[in-house]
């Protein structure tokens, strides 16, 4: 038998890839006949997604195998951006670890504060709820309204911290918390936290206010004790498009780290503590203008998020189980 004749029918014959693809196709054809005016509808999107987020990607990975400064025709360089990347540069894998110390932090915090949040208001009275949701959701909504920080963390007598820490007799001279190595990590993990409650958490409120309120009479009655079972076996399994929503969206904040540093901590941020792969990728790309350099570092950075996405994914498939 050939090669290529490997797959089986129902009726035992031999058919080859060529046969398969091509009722595939047909299938295709005709499914597109059926439903042309759904796919005319989806056409502008679908011109809108492949020109401003698919090509751009394609392009992106593209230019990684070669050598680009802008002024210049790109050349060719095969796998030489990757090798420097994790042989040469030093501050890359540095800003790969600063990277994944805030996502390790502040996706799983943030993602479960959401959801609980969500999830505690949702009892609540209508005109309390709405309150609180503007409440939780502003932060993010508010542009830099993060810079607020700039002034509670001051590295001088003036900043609320260190005014309420002097007063206590903690420490006797300012402490520079953007500044100090030391100290820059922690205090932009709580700067990032307070900013994350963002689109997952509408996800989350929204995805709430859709269960089906029988499934849980149904639950009590087969035998749910309490509110903690009643989440895990009823709530979280209705809730999974959402989840998976919410789960992307604070994976790719978490990892896409940068514009919460610049205005606070500067940009390099000292020693390059808080340098993270966006940051390495913004001074390749933007300063530098070394974009294969810096197409590779997107294209690191992209694969990264898929692969934590896929893991997520498969993560929530699990939920109630």
């Amino acid at each position: 038998m050939d090669d290529k004749e490997i797959l089986i029918n129902s009726s035992n014959q031999p058919v080859t890839f060529k046969s398969v693809l091509h009722k595939k196709i047909s299938l295709l054809i005709r499914d597109i006949k059926r439903n042309k005016i759904s796919y005319l509808f989806l056409t502008p999107f679908a011109i809108i997604f492949f020109a401003f987020y698919l090509l751009p990607v394609l392009i992106s990975m593209g230019l990684s195998f070669t050598y680009y400064n802008v002024l210049e025709s790109p050349q060719f360089i095969g796998w030489q951006n990757y090798l420097n990347l994790f042989v040469s540069d030093d501050l890359f894998l540095q800003s790969l670890k600063i990277t994944f110390l805030f996502a390790l932090i502040t996706g799983p915090v943030s993602y479960l504060a959401s959801f609980f949040f969500a999830w505690f208001i949702n009892e609540l009275p209508r005109k309390i709820k709405m309150f609180l949701v503007v409440v939780f959701y502003a932060p993010s909504l508010s542009g830099q309204v993060f810079v607020i920080w700039s002034i509670i963390f001051s590295g001088d007598q003036y900043g609320y911290i260190n005014g309420f820490l002097m007063e206590l007799g903690f420490i006797t001279e300012p402490i520079q918390w953007f500044t100090n190595p030391e100290y820059i990590m922690t205090v932009l993990i709580i700067v990032i936290l307070w900013t994350s409650i963002g689109a997952g958490f509408l996800a989350f409120v929204a995805g709430l206010q859709t269960l089906d309120k029988s499934l849980f009479e149904a639950g009590y009655v087969e035998g749910i004790r309490n509110r903690w079972q009643e989440l895990w076996f009823i709530t979280l399994p209705q809730m999974k498009p959402q989840l998976l929503f919410g789960a992307i969206m604070t994976i790719t904040a978490s990892f896409a780290i940068h514009d919460v540093i610049v205005p606070l901590a500067g940009f390099p941020t000292t020693n390059y503590a808080a340098h993270t792969v966006v940051s390495h990728l913004v001074d390749y790309g933007t300063i530098r203008f070394e974009m294969g350099y810096a197409s590779a570092i997107a294209t690191i950075l992209f694969i990264i998020m898929v692969g934590c996405n896929i893991i997520i994914q498969k993560l929530l498939k699990k939920v109630g189980t």
